[in-house]
């Protein structure tokens, strides 16, 4: 990096004032992505606004191809009831007896449900027959406008529709007026009463009813009949349309109801300007750290992108049987996984031939289970076998195969060759443990002056002992009695000088995880056994409260004193600011159901809020020498013992770090 930045030519040297208003190339570099995001806000903003518009606009065109079609619905179902009456009419000018008229004037009424009733009137305008019988009644609402229709329908020999009248019960109806003839004479008139209310209820379909308001109102806004009465929506507007016949002044008018408001557009503008607003404040607070991280960055682009090819070039093979087992179908990606052609495949029945030889009995049992339904949801593994002889693992998932005529004809299977997954797996449980193990080198590179210091005492009194010893034998003066305490405390400073550096191996070496009984409490002791120097150094008090009935758990002691060791740094690094009397780190070991809880707190400044988010994430630190990966691998340590892990900030001031270990088999 010195090498780039003496290659990298001044602004002074080219005459220009390094603190002027020019930007320097990082700056500037900085700065491309926020002004990116702020336009992909712009370009967001515009594209919800268009669809909105155009949202509103398709809703308003179905609105009136909707209050089209009903009015289309209602005219025919109209027209349909005035052919029918104009038959009966027909028929009744035509010699119809007064018994079969009644009949089929109660037909009518009963089966169309809009005509509420109907009257026979001769030629003197005499009511000859009514249904219901109290139709005719001359004290009805509306009687003059009953009236003209029927002079008006008299006079002209055509049918009339009346206009909308309010009738003797409050409802709204109109009448239709059909004159008859017998013998090229006129004979009488047809009177048939049609509701409102009831041509709604009975010819608006339910799929209109549930979207739109349909109303009759008249031209200065008296809503005569409506369908429901629902709240309608205020911001579509409504269409209407003039209804005649019957005539006058009666609109049909269609309105959309209140829909729920779609809040999730304007959540999700929201929450993408909340978050980009973050990404900007967050390109510009770490552009100081953009030269230390573009190795890094660089290679987690680099994983990211292999990693994403790889999920992009896996298949799926397809296959398909039918109920008795049958091979019908199978895709390229099977054929290319199994080995085989699909001529060779298909019509094949068990066993089949990428069947293991020795596995030929449980492999049909689970051949059986699929075609009697009993496969797993979840999925199955099996090993296969390709022609060539090369064994693979598959994961099949079996779905019922079901026609247009919804008959179940077969099974159809998605296999996908995990074989490679699995060693992907492996290879990254591998790159897991070296990285741990390389946390820890880590930690014991920061911890070396520590160390020293705490190797330096034995190796010193041992020294002292020695020399001491050797000029007392020199002199000849030394009893014995001495000459043993001496070379006593010599070995017990050598075992204080040895136990530290075989924690120290045992802490750095690398090895496969191993798991075995393990008491925390004497985890948590020879962890801070091993940092007490540490402790010491920094004047920082322990407060652990480790748990007397904690049973012992699985686990790996190496692995289990590491997320320990870096807790315990982080709460010491973080009290680096309180008072030297104030500092007191906390430890506590419970159970709580089925896991041990520890619980790791200081009294330092606590978390901030914008770090919380990233708090656990890999490479993302607030040091300014740290790697972020202390935490990233503690969780990571966590998980693999069945735990989980957290924190929280305390009232009193600090953070305290807990996490979980399960208890039991891992």
């Amino acid at each position: 990096m010195q090498e780039v930045e003496a290659h990298r030519p001044s602004l002074a040297a080219n005459g220009r004032n390094p603190t002027g208003g020019l930007l320097r190339a990082e700056q500037l570099v900085a700065l491309v992505p926020a002004t990116a995001i702020f336009l992909v806000l712009v370009l967001l903003a515009a594209l919800l606004w268009f669809l909105d518009g155009e949202e509103r606009e398709t809703r308003r065109i179905n609105l009136i191809n909707d209050a089209l079609w009903v009015e289309q619905a209602l005219r025919f179902a109209i027209q349909s009831d005035q052919d029918d009456l104009a038959q009966l009419a027909f028929d009744i000018g035509h010699g119809v007896s007064l018994q079969a008229a009644q009949d089929r004037f109660e037909h009518v009424v009963r089966n169309s449900p809009e005509i509420v009733g109907l009257a026979w009137r001769d030629a003197t305008g005499a009511v000859l027959m009514a249904v219901p019988g109290n139709f005719s009644d001359r004290s009805n609402a509306g009687a003059d406008v009953v009236d003209r229709t029927i002079a008006l329908a008299t006079q002209s020999g055509k049918n009339r529709f009346s206009p909308v009248f309010s009738a003797s019960d409050d409802s709204n109806v109109f009448e239709l007026a059909i004159p008859f003839y017998r013998d090229m004479a006129p004979a009488g008139l047809l009177i048939a009463r049609f509701s409102l209310d009831s041509l709604l209820a009975n010819q608006v379909p339910w799929w209109v009813a549930q979207r739109y308001q349909v109303t009759f109102e008249s031209q200065d806004g008296a809503t005569l009949s409506q369908k429901s009465k629902s709240i309608v929506a205020s911001g579509l507007g409504r269409h209407a349309i003039l209804f005649d016949p019957p005539g006058g002044d009666l609109l049909l008018t269609v309105a959309p109801f209140n829909e729920r408001t779609d809040i999730a557009g304007y959540a999700l503008l929201a929450a993408i300007i909340w978050f980009s607003l973050i990404a900007i404040a967050s390109l510009i607070a770490t552009r100081r750290n953009m030269r230390r991280r573009s190795v890094a960055e660089a290679a987690l682009r680099e994983e990211h992108a292999f990693r994403k090819a790889m999920e992009e070039s896996l298949t799926v093979g397809m296959r398909a049987r039918d109920l008795d087992g049958r091979i019908i179908y199978v895709n390229p990606s099977f054929c290319k996984m199994t080995g085989y052609d699909a001529e060779a495949l298909i019509g094949r029945t068990p066993p089949m031939p990428y069947w293991l030889p020795e596995e030929i009995e449980s492999t049909m049992e689970l051949h059986q289970m699929v075609l009697d339904g009993r496969a797993p949801r979840e999925g199955f593994e099996i090993k296969f076998q390709r022609k060539d002889g090369q064994r693979f693992d598959a994961l099949i998932y079996e779905a019922p195969l079901i026609d247009a005529g919804g008959r179940h004809f077969g099974w159809m299977a998605s296999v996908v060759d995990v074989t490679e997954r699995k060693n992907m797996a492996d290879m990254a449980r591998r790159q897991n443990e070296k990285l741990a193990q390389t946390a820890r080198l880590v930690t014991m590179g920061e911890m070396a002056s520590t160390l020293a210091h705490e190797l330096n005492q034995p190796l010193a009194a041992i020294s002292s002992y020695a020399t001491g010893s050797l000029k007392r034998l020199e002199g000849g003066d030394i009893p014995h009695a001495d000459l043993n305490d001496n070379f006593g405390k010599i070995s017990a400073q050598a075992q204080r000088a040895g136990q530290i550096i075989r924690r120290i191996r045992a802490f750095v070496r690398k090895s496969e995880p191993k798991f075995e009984w393990v008491d925390l409490n004497a985890v948590i002791t020879d962890t801070l056994d091993f940092m007490a120097a540490d402790l010491k150094a920094h004047r920082v008090t322990v407060d652990n409260r480790g748990g007397a009935a904690i049973p012992k758990c699985r686990g790996d002691q190496i692995l289990l004193e590491q997320v320990l060791l870096n807790l315990l740094r982080n709460a010491i690094e973080a009290m680096s600011g309180t008072d030297p009397a104030e500092r007191i780190l906390s430890i506590r070991c419970r159970l709580q159901s089925a896991e041990i809880v520890i619980s790791i707190g200081d009294r330092g400044p606590g978390i901030a809020p914008d770090a919380e988010a990233n708090l656990f994430v890999p490479f993302a630190t607030s040091k300014n020498e740290g790697m972020g990966m202390g935490l990233s691998i503690c969780r990571t340590i966590v998980e693999l013992h069945r735990g989980r892990i957290w924190f929280r900030n305390r009232a009193e001031g600090g953070t305290e770090f807990s996490f979980s270990v399960a208890v039991g088999q891992v």
